[in-house]
């Protein structure tokens, strides 16, 4: 059984993952690291959490290693693979109904819709100066004084959420400062952010035709109000509103999907030696 690695590098993480695959079967995830980049270099994250994952699973011998995100100029790296297929097939491994993906990273969310097969189909993506992004409500967080773990929690108990500006990173900022201001709590301020960031992904999903499971990807698929926000925007007149999937992978799914197109690239060209051997 051949094992192939993927590296998804984004703008405040980067994930790893050991993907085992041999001709019949379905493939296996075998190990899976995500670290936080902070204020380090990128290239010393990328290799310890390629030598933790790689490590983790055991592997003296890789068939493959792809990179996908921000991972181009990975030395090591046998090939690259862009993020929208690597999530679209990552997507498919971890929940396979779903025909599209909603990857909410720390800059920008994008919504991707697939076939059956991994084949993209329509591709969307929010600005970068858009409210719509980790960063944004990691920043919002901070000025409230709240936890990252804390933020689903406390959208979900509000009950008078506030409108929150939903161009713009710094206008929305500047409307959490009045709200403080005026006493507004942070429940109510956090669910009108998360209603303003779902009233967004929807319209991206609408736009690439996205209908039944949808599959969250990226560090937001963890937040809980965020989701809760989500199917509410979604939810209308439609005989079947759109359903968002999660699973405990998602922040994994770009690098397991790139990992797979590694396992598919070595059947195409029919590699022999390994792309990676550890001393």
């Amino acid at each position: 059984m051949s094992a192939a690695a993927g590296i998804d590098v984004g703008s405040s993480s980067v994930k790893v993952a050991v993907v085992e695959a041999d001709g019949g079967g379905k493939p296996r995830v075998v190990s899976a690291v995500a670290s936080k980049i902070r204020k380090r270099e990128i290239a010393v994250v990328v290799r310890e959490t390629f030598d933790a994952a790689v490590g983790e699973a055991g592997c003296r011998e890789l068939a493959y290693v792809a990179t996908t995100g921000d991972g181009e100029d990975v030395p090591f790296a046998t090939g690259h693979f862009y993020g929208m297929t690597t999530h679209a097939r990552g997507a498919l491994f971890l929940a396979p109904e779903a025909r599209a993906v909603l990857d909410g990273g720390a800059l920008h969310t994008r919504a991707v819709a697939m076939d059956s097969g991994g084949r993209v189909l329509g591709y969307k993506m929010t600005s970068q100066c858009a409210s719509g992004s980790g960063q944004f409500l990691e920043n919002i967080a901070r000025y409230l004084g709240v936890s990252q773990a804390e933020i689903g929690p406390l959208s979900i108990r509000g009950d008078a959420p506030e409108t929150v500006s939903s161009i713009c990173a710094v206008l929305a900022e500047t409307d959490v400062i009045n709200m403080v201001s005026r006493g507004v709590s942070p429940p109510n301020i956090l669910r009108g952010i998360h209603q303003s960031m779902a009233g967004r992904f929807v319209r991206l999903l609408v736009a690439i035709g996205a209908t039944g499971a949808i599959f969250v990807s990226g560090g937001l698929a963890a937040d809980d109000g965020l989701i809760a926000a989500l199917e509410a925007a979604a939810s209308g007149p439609q005989p079947a509103a759109p359903r968002f999937l999660r699973h405990p992978r998602s922040i994994h799914s770009g690098a397991i999907g790139a990992a797979l197109w590694g396992h598919y690239r070595c059947r195409k060209i029919g590699l022999e030696e390994a792309a990676w051997t550890s001393h």
